[in-house]
């Protein structure tokens, strides 16, 4: 590029303070040297250079000329950079740990759209309960989390967040069906599903049941929240999820309702990435949309 050929030209000549010394830097003439320079300013229609007897010095439009030529070659350095951050994002892998209630559908959804606009993205998606997901960020296994009330938290760089209240999943033609929201005592006192210890639901709903001095028992306990969702069709049972897991639509038959939360206070959906990582372009990309995609859903 021609400007930067001029640049370099000038800077060099700004630093020696001598058309001689720059010349013997640059391994030319002086007189080659003073050539460039005057073909340069002819071009520009204004000096550039006050010349001295001993020297040279920039003038002052020599000096607006080369504040114009930086300002160029940072906007340069930043097309550049946006060129190599396309290239990487066109031909990026995204890694994440998720909760199981974000795989039937939340998820899915999210990746789908990404990969219409970056049909060359590729992904890997792993199931995880919450301790693991944070340990899967921490080794690098995955770059981004999206789980349900995470453990630990200490490695865990909070990239959104938002709240997720329990939702009491039975048959339509449930006695509770009716109930606009549900009280998690007219849950016990009935035939009920669990998961099991290692998920922020089952913790939830444990924090209530201590708080009424009651004592989980469930007839099912379970790791997959889809067979529950699935067995309340089965039997006149109540399993629990959260919302962004559930679309009846998929299941005919099927209803959900919050339970009060003055019983089981909402918990939080959050999305993370190891704390302190850079993230890859497409991972980085990613949990941009997948923020937008929890914002619709708060």
């Amino acid at each position: 590029m021609r400007h930067l050929q001029n640049f370099e030209m000038i800077r060099r000549i700004e630093r020696a303070g001598s058309i001689r010394k720059a010349a013997a830097d640059m391994h030319i003439t002086p007189s080659a040297l003073n050539r460039q320079l005057n073909q340069f300013e002819r071009e520009l229609g204004a000096q550039i250079f006050e010349r001295l007897p001993r020297g040279v010095r920039l003038n002052a439009e020599g000096e607006l000329f080369l504040q114009h030529i930086r300002a160029q070659l940072a906007d340069l350095a930043r097309v550049r950079s946006q060129i190599d951050d396309h290239r990487a994002l066109r031909r990026g892998r995204v890694s994440i740990a998720c909760s199981q209630a974000l795989q039937p559908y939340f998820l899915p959804r999210a990746i789908a759209q990404f990969r219409r606009r970056h049909p060359q993205v590729t992904f890997a998606t792993y199931v995880r309960d919450r301790a693991a997901a944070e340990e899967d960020l921490a080794k690098f296994h995955s770059d981004l989390a999206l789980v349900f009330e995470p453990v630990y938290m200490v490695d865990f760089e909070i990239l959104a967040a938002i709240p997720q209240r329990i939702h009491a999943v039975m048959r339509a033609d449930h006695p509770l069906s009716e109930e606009r929201e549900i009280r998690l005592a007219a849950c016990l006192d009935r035939t009920y599903l669990m998961p099991n210890q290692a998920y922020g639901v089952r913790d939830l709903l444990e924090q209530a049941a201590r708080r009424m001095q009651r004592r989980l028992s469930p007839a099912i306990e379970a790791d997959s929240f889809d067979l529950m969702c699935h067995y309340v069709l089965e039997e006149e049972a109540i399993a629990f999820q959260i919302p962004v897991g559930l679309d009846p639509a998929a299941l005919p038959g099927m209803v959900h309702r919050p339970l009060a939360e003055a019983d089981v206070p909402a918990g939080s959906l959050i999305l993370g990435q190891a704390k302190g990582r850079s993230l890859p372009v497409a991972s980085h990309a990613f949990a941009k949309d997948l923020a937008a995609a929890m914002d619709q859903l708060a």
